[in-house]
């Protein structure tokens, strides 16, 4: 196993509730219980960051792994890896059929699933964005959990009232979304670069978890309580594509965090709904920081976002460990 990182008493208190949430493996437990979920991205131009983004779910153990994007985009990423359950369903411009039409066989999925990425690779065409806008709309009236990254951003940053208010939702915004997404609510977070802008920006949204990507992560729902740093260090390359195994990540979290919330197992720490929320997306952050690290130390200036997917379940490993009950 790698050394351990360093870590802080803050740091290690937050693993210790991130892992209450990670259910054990239990016998007990059919097909699909450990983590439904599906990513919502891929277009004709852009295969790799849904396909990161999926791989990171399964990678960290979700049982079904899914990713919804366009025909072009599915016959690329199918041959990406058989793990993945490809849907050929969204439509770019200049297709004729309307955006709710699109959305329809998408938002009969949302039932089957604990958690919905949206953004990886998805585009900014108009009907892709208009799609995905539906897509949000029906996600929040069945209070599924999302986490929108990339160019979902830049539709929220269009229409901020689609998640303003809705405390399921995680936005993973870097330096130059989140200065977008604080222009469009009015906010002014310039001279606020780390925690208090991200505070202010989460509090415009209303309540939304905002985990703010940079130097170190900030995480927020706007309150005190509830704003934490994820600061642990993660490798020297900025590849294209790292996001995304944070997108996957906190999206397994946030269905792990279902099974805790509904009592699945004998679960330990009595935590809620909101305290659930920023547990799982701090601990994406954790995860994907280890993983950037892991990966720094074995390839360093060659590091490619592929090689974070394949340090996932050593990260996992490192910061949380598999529980007893899971081991034959």
């Amino acid at each position: 196993m790698p050394d351990q990182p360093e870590m802080s008493p803050a740091t290690k208190e937050l693993l210790k509730k991130v892992r209450m949430m990670v259910p054990p493996m239990l016998e007990k437990f059919h097909k699909g219980m450990l983590g439904r979920v599906a990513v919502i991205g891929g277009s004709e131009n852009y295969t790799g960051a849904p396909y990161f983004s999926a791989m990171a779910s399964a990678r960290l153990g979700a049982d079904l792994s899914h990713v919804i994007c366009t025909p072009p985009a599915a016959n690329v990423i199918k041959t990406y890896s058989p793990n993945l359950m490809v849907h050929p369903i969204m439509r770019e411009t200049p297709s004729s059929t309307p955006a709710s039409s699109v959305a329809s066989p998408v938002i009969a999925m949302l039932t089957h699933l604990h958690s919905l990425v949206i953004g990886p690779g998805l585009g900014r065409d108009e009907l892709m964005q208009a799609t995905i806008a539906e897509v949000i709309a029906a996600a929040r009236e069945k209070k599924l959990p999302l986490v929108l990254d990339a160019d979902a951003l830049f539709l929220i940053g269009q229409k901020p009232d689609l998640v303003r208010g809705y405390k399921e939702c995680v936005l993973t915004p870097n330096v130059v979304e989140f200065g977008r997404l604080a222009q469009a609510v009015g906010v002014d977070t310039q001279g606020d670069t780390g925690k208090k802008g991200c505070q202010i920006l989460a509090n415009a949204l209303g309540g939304v978890m905002v985990v703010r990507k940079g130097g170190v992560d900030w995480i927020s729902d706007g309150t005190e309580e509830r704003t934490v740093v994820g600061d642990g260090e993660g490798g020297r390359k900025r590849s294209g594509g790292q996001g995304d195994t944070l997108t996957g990540s906190i999206g397994t979290l946030l269905a792990w965090r279902n099974m805790y919330l509904e009592g699945q197992w004998d679960t330990e720490g009595g935590m809620g709904r909101e305290e659930t929320l920023m547990l799982a997306a701090w601990g994406g952050s954790a995860i994907t920081r280890e993983c950037s690290r892991l990966a720094f130390v074995e390839h360093g200036r060659s590091l490619q976002a592929s090689d974070l997917t394949e340090k996932v379940p050593v990260a996992f490993e490192t910061l949380i460990g598999e529980k007893e009950e899971s081991k034959l």
